[in-house]
C-alpha cells in the first residue's frame, strides 16, 4: 500500500547529519514519497535539489508569510522558472501567519497574493499555510483563488472553514497535532469529513506526535497520524493511507 507524507522540510540543517538515514526509515516504514517544502527561495532551491536526488521525493517552491517582507521582482521571476523543472508540483508554503506576525500584515497578505496568481499563470497547486488568519484568509481565496486547488496544511480552523475550503477543491492536511490531547477541533472535523478531502503530513522537523512530541520530527512518524485517522474513523490503517495517496495522486498528478 502506497504512503505518502505530503509535507516535509528535510532541507533543513537539523537534518544534515543523518538526512540519508532519516529518509531511509521514511521508506523502510512503507513510505513511497514524500514532498519536501519550501519556505523561501534558498530553502525552495533546496528543496528540488533533494527532490532530484530521489525518484519519489516531490518538492514545492514558494515564500512563507515569515519570510514574505523583502520579496522583490526577481523572486516572483524565479519561482516561476523554477515551476518548470519536473519535480515541482506545487506554489508553496504560502498564505498568512498572525500569530507569530514575522512580517507585516500587509506584505504577507500582497506577497499570498501575488503567488496565488503565480499559480494560476503556471497551473500549479498551492499548499497553503494559514494561523489565526481565517478571516483574512479566507476574505483573500474568495477573491484572488478562483480556479486554484491545493492544500491546507497545518489544518486549524473551523467546521464552516473547513467545509467552504472543500467546495473550493482544496484538500486538508492533517499532521501531529491530531495526536495532542487537546485538538478536539481536529478529531471532530476528521471524523465527520469524509476521507476523500485529507492528505496526512508531518511539517518535520516541526508537529511531532505523540508519543514523540518534543523531539524533532521526520516523515516515519505520518504512520501516527494515520493511526489515530484510523481509530477516529473506526476503520483500517489501509483505508487511511489508500484515500490520501489517491487524493495525492488527483491533486498532482504522480502516479506511485
Amino acid at each position: 500500500m502506497a504512503l505518502y507524507d505530503s509535507h516535509v522540510h528535510l532541507d533543513e540543517a537539523c537534518y544534515d547529519d543523518d538526512r540519508q538515514a532519516v529518509i531511509q526509515r521514511a521508506f523502510d516504514q512503507g513510505l513511497s514519497g514524500m514532498i519536501n517544502i519550501g519556505s523561501d527561495m534558498s530553502s525552495s532551491a533546496r528543496s528540488i535539489a533533494l527532490a532530484q536526488q530521489y525518484p519519489t521525493i516531490y518538492c514545492a517552491v514558494g515564500i512563507h508569510p515569515h519570510e514574505a517582507e523583502g520579496t522583490c521582482e526577481a523572486d516572483y521571476e524565479q519561482l516561476c522558472s523554477w515551476t518548470t523543472e519536473p519535480k515541482v508540483v506545487a506554489i508553496g508554503e504560502i498564505g498568512l501567519d498572525y500569530y507569530y506576525d514575522h512580517s507585516p500584515r500587509p506584505v504577507q497578505r500582497t506577497v499570498f497574493i501575488r503567488q496565488l496568481a503565480l499559480a494560476r499563470e503556471t497551473h500549479k497547486p498551492v499548499i497553503i499555510h494559514e494561523r489565526d488568519a481565517h478571516g483574512d484568509f479566507m476574505d483573500i481565496l474568495r477573491r484572488e483563488g478562483e480556479g486554484l486547488t491545493g492544500i491546507v496544511h497545518c489544518y486549524s480552523g473551523s467546521m464552516e472553514m473547513a467545509q467552504e475550503l472543500i467546495k473550493r477543491g482544496f484538500y486538508l492536511g492533517i499532521g501531529g497535532s491530531l495526536t495532542f490531547k487537546n485538538s478536539k477541533k481536529l478529531k471532530q472535523i476528521v471524523t465527520e469529513l469524509p476521507l476523500r478531502h485529507f492528505v496526512v503530513e508531518t511539517d518535520c522537523p516541526y508537529l511531532t506526535p505523540e508519543p514523540h512530541r518534543g523531539k524533532r520530527n521526520e516523515p516515519a512518524y505520518v504512520r501516527l497520524v494515520v493511526e489515530e485517522i484510523a481509530a477516529l474513523k473506526q476503520v483500517k490503517t489501509c483505508e487511511i493511507e489508500q484515500a490520501t495517496t489517491k487524493n495525492l495522486e488527483e491533486l498532482f498528478g504522480f502516479k506511485h
